[in-house]
């Protein structure tokens, strides 16, 4: 398994393009033997300290392998859309990690 952390940065004012691609990529996931475990808005009282800036959304996501991933990240109907994620996202922090 793997498993991928990605803090996202949305641009002000582009949240309902941030949406939009979502609603196109979070399905795509299953298809490539992944899974949306979580799917955070954190607000800001749910923050108990931070050195970053608080992110838009926090994603957790597994899938069973690595190859799987890069299938993902390489769908031709989610890359159909990349440009809403262009549109709308500042940017990210994702981590990669295996369950201990």
């Amino acid at each position: 398994m793997v498993f991928i952390t990605q803090l996202i940065y949305v641009k002000e004012g582009e949240e309902a393009v941030f949406h939009q691609f979502e609603d196109i990529a979070i399905p795509i996931i299953s298809k490539y033997n992944g899974q949306l475990l979580l799917r955070i808005r954190p607000s800001e009282s749910a923050i108990i300290e931070h050195t970053i800036d608080q992110p838009y959304e926090i994603h957790f996501v597994e899938f069973e392998s690595e190859n799987d991933f890069t299938n993902f990240m390489h769908d031709e109907e989610r890359n159909r859309f990349l440009h809403l994620k262009e549109q709308s996202i500042k940017s990210t922090i994702l981590v990669k990690g295996t369950r201990l």
